[in-house]
């Protein structure tokens, strides 16, 4: 659903919640508070790809999952434009890489309609046309880029979107056909600094070790020099 200006995306899709009782698209030409992960501001710039896929789900259990599948999706529809599509990787928990620099970024906030969870909505910003200064990011963030910036035009978000909306949809039957064993296998195909020495910053400690894998909860896994730990949620800097 195409959208002209809005505050964010994620704010319309939490005003539709249980309005749609199929997933649906809001996109928008221009917000004016996007907002990342941990309350972070989002950076946008004119020409982006910004938009909010709302998901009806039966398991609000399952919810975190989709994280996964929308990266997926969102390096699929980024290897329709690049040459090389093995410079496309996905950083946990919730970046797609371009050649090592960030290129989009995936927020999820739980839908309730009638007093319970309805469904998700996957907020999704992809840097098309141009990336924020580096000096917009948080310390020791990984460097942004722009699609534009690797293959020299600049392509619409319309036409970004007839490549993802297909391949989220592709992914989100694979999970319900196979689990999230597919969509996790696939995922660490793609996986940056897989078995790399990282950083996982939660809000009370800092971790850093070896990422080895990540578990069927979708959870990190590090070797650290105290033992092999699990870590549910953080910012990973490398």
């Amino acid at each position: 659903m195409p959208l002209g200006e809005v505050s964010s995306t994620l704010d319309v899709a939490q005003e539709s919640a249980g309005q749609y009782p199929n997933p649906t698209w809001f996109t928008a030409t221009r917000q004016t508070a996007p907002r990342g992960r941990r309350g972070r501001t989002w950076v946008e710039t004119e020409g982006n790809f910004a938009a909010t896929l709302t998901l009806p789900i039966e398991n609000p259990a399952e919810a975190a999952f989709r994280s996964f599948i929308a990266a997926l999706a969102v390096a699929d529809a980024l290897d329709a434009f690049v040459k090389t599509p093995a410079s496309v990787s996905l950083k946990w928990p919730n970046d797609a890489l371009l050649d090592g620099r960030k290129v989009a970024g995936i927020l999820l906030e739980s839908l309730s309609a009638q007093n319970r969870i309805w469904g998700v909505a996957i907020g999704i910003g992809v840097n098309l046309a141009a990336a924020p200064p580096f000096e917009a990011m948080d310390e020791g963030a990984v460097a942004p880029v722009a699609l534009a910036d690797i293959i020299g035009q600049t392509i619409s978000p319309e036409d970004f979107l007839t490549q993802l909306a297909p391949a989220f949809a592709q992914w989100e039957q694979t999970f319900q056909t196979n689990g999230f064993t597919a969509i996790r296998t696939a995922w660490l195909a793609r996986a940056a600094k897989l078995g790399e020495v990282i950083t996982a910053r939660t809000v009370r400690d800092t971790h850093t070790g070896t990422f080895d894998t990540v578990d069927d909860a979708g959870q990190l896994v590090l070797n650290t020099p105290q033992g092999r730990i699990t870590v549910p949620a953080a910012d990973v800097y490398f």
